[in-house]
Parts: C-alpha cells; sequence; structure tokens
C-alpha cells in the first residue's frame, strides 16, 4: 500500500498503474473520501470499492472549509495509525494524506463550488457554507484523483444527494456509489463522532434508529400526513430526555424539496411524483451531534 502525501506523488502513482496496464481496455480506479478516524461503516465503503476497481484509492483529510467557527475542527477525532491498519485490511492500494497546506497553498480560497436550494435544508440550515466546503473539496479530489467511482455513505444522505447534483450539473465523468448505512448491533450508525458520547448519552442516541423503524408502523396509519409523520418522529426521540432536536423532517429524494404537509403521504399528490422520499432527523446529545436517515419509496418498501 503506498501512502502518498503529495499530488504530483498520488498523480504520478495512479498515472504509473495506468501505464502498466495500459493491454487492459479500460482501467476503474475506485476512490473513497474520508476525514480520516476511519470505523467499519469506512471500511465497508473501502470493500465495496475494492470488489468493483482495478486501483482502490483512499484518501484521509480533515477538510477546514467545511467546518463553522464553532465547530470542532481542531478536537475532530484523528488517529493515522489505525486508519492506515484498517486501510490495509481493506486491501487499499494507494492512501492520499495531504496537510492542508497542500491542499489550500493558498488560504482562503479565492474559488469554491456553490449549490441552490439543496443545501439550505436539513443540516445546510443550521450550518451554513458546510456543503460549499464539501463540495469544493470533493471536486479538488475529484480533480486529483480522476476516478472512475466514488463512493459515499448513505447515512450522511444530504451530502450524497449534493455530490451527485454537482456531478450531474458540472459532467464530472464520475459515477457516485451510495452505499447503505452500517450500524452498531443497538442500531445506532457508525460515526467518528460517536466517541464524543457520555455513556448515558450513548445509551439514549438508539432513539434515532428506533423512531426511523417506527415509520414502518405509521405508515400504515390510513390518510397519515407528513406533518403528522413530523409530530410523531418527534415525540419519540423526545423519549430521551437527553435528545435535542435539531430537525425530524421528511422531504422529497434527491431533490431535498418539501412535500405537501397537510396532504397524506399515499395520496396522488405525492405518489404520483414517482420519486423517493428522505426521512431525515439530526439530533444533539450533550455537545454531539447525530444524523441518521431512512429512505422510502411512496407506494413501495422502506431502505435502511
Amino acid at each position: 500500500m503506498l501512502v502518498c502525501h503529495k499530488i504530483t506523488e498520488l498523480q504520478e502513482a495512479i498515472q504509473a498503474f495506468r501505464a502498466k496496464k495500459s493491454s487492459v481496455p479500460i482501467i476503474s480506479v475506485g476512490f473513497v473520501p474520508t476525514m480520516g478516524y476511519l470505523h467499519i461503516g469506512h471500511e465497508s465503503l473501502l470493500k465495496k470499492a475494492r470488489s468493483q476497481n482495478d486501483l482502490v484509492v483512499l484518501s484521509i483529510f480533515v477538510n477546514p472549509l467545511q467546518f463553522g467557527p464553532n465547530e470542532d475542527f481542531d478536537t475532530y477525532p484523528r488517529n493515522t495509525e489505525k486508519d492506515l491498519e484498517l486501510a490495509k485490511r481493506a486491501e487499499v492500494d494507494m492512501v492520499f494524506l495531504p496537510t492542508v497546506e497542500e491542499i489550500y497553498p493558498q488560504y482562503p480560497l479565492a474559488t469554491k463550488i456553490t449549490i441552490g436550494d439543496i443545501s439550505s435544508r436539513l443540516c445546510g440550515a443550521s450550518r451554513p457554507g458546510h456543503f460549499d466546503g464539501v463540495l469544493t473539496i470533493v471536486s479538488k479530489l475529484f480533480h486529483i484523483v480522476q476516478p472512475n467511482q466514488a463512493y459515499f455513505g448513505q447515512k450522511d444522505i444530504q451530502q450524497v444527494a449534493i455530490i451527485e447534483q454537482m456531478v450531474q450539473d458540472l459532467n464530472m465523468p464520475v459515477q457516485i456509489i451510495a452505499c447503505p448505512t452500517v450500524r452498531e448491533p443497538d442500531g445506532l450508525a457508525f460515526s467518528s463522532r460517536n466517541v464524543y458520547l457520555e455513556p448515558d448519552e450513548r445509551s439514549q442516541a438508539v432513539i434515532l434508529s428506533k423512531a426511523l423503524k417506527k415509520v414502518d408502523e405509521w405508515l400504515s396509519l390510513p390518510d397519515i400526513t407528513v406533518k403528522q409523520l413530523e409530530e410523531r418522529l418527534t415525540l419519540e426521540i423526545n423519549l430521551a430526555p437527553l435528545a435535542n432536536i435539531e430537525y425530524a423532517s421528511i422531504l422529497a429524494y434527491p431533490a431535498l424539496q418539501p412535500l405537501i404537509a397537510n396532504v397524506p403521504i399515499h395520496h396522488a399528490e405525492h405518489s404520483q411524483l414517482n420519486q423517493q422520499v428522505v426521512i431525515a432527523v439530526a439530533v444533539k446529545f450533550g455537545q454531539t451531534r447525530l444524523i441518521d436517515n431512512r429512505i422510502i419509496s411512496l407506494g413501495g418498501a422502506l431502505h435502511a
């Protein structure tokens, strides 16, 4: 496994790999961009990439552009040694481990990528500029690595939707592969921030997955509306005394547009959209902000 700290070093290594495989009609490069502190969720992305590509590239970079002034950039968990051990276990070929100065030699940047309404809801409502930072770094990494496929977890469902929109709008030659959320045995979605949770916060945080599972039951109620579903979701999460809800929302997916609040969710006004719906939550336990979601197809089965 090759570890590269410089952009030129990584690009030369990828070019050398392509040259070595020049007799093969199509060389597929799979890319998994991360902020490190890797866990089993990241490992599932890497294994998926390994199963579908000739070359697998992992990036580890805590991106300052996507942190707000009162967020946890300086204290964001980091453990490069364990990250590299996991990468080896997942049979990664190349790891890109740049410094902030390597990625952003002139900081702040004069050029950023922004996107419209899709970034103004859910996490974007309370984190202005966050998704500009996400899109800017992902675009830079796509240009550096030039992957055929890039892999992202569905736990960050708004991020997936926004990156897919950018790729479509800017005709980027990369396929976005969204992979299912990986969960701990009690249902809590794996997250690098789970290490921040105090024991009582950790035990109560399972309310997120439990509440999302209850959507199955609520959808069977006759004429239940989007507003009523959101209200039930909120009440269920509030059963955990330490839960501080930022949002519990139901939106069209992938456009992330609001649905008609007082119309039954299975009525024609919604189901004729022939699109999926995301049920998304963001909740703080103490100082730790957790997100989770489920996707449904109106009139169809739910997906974790």
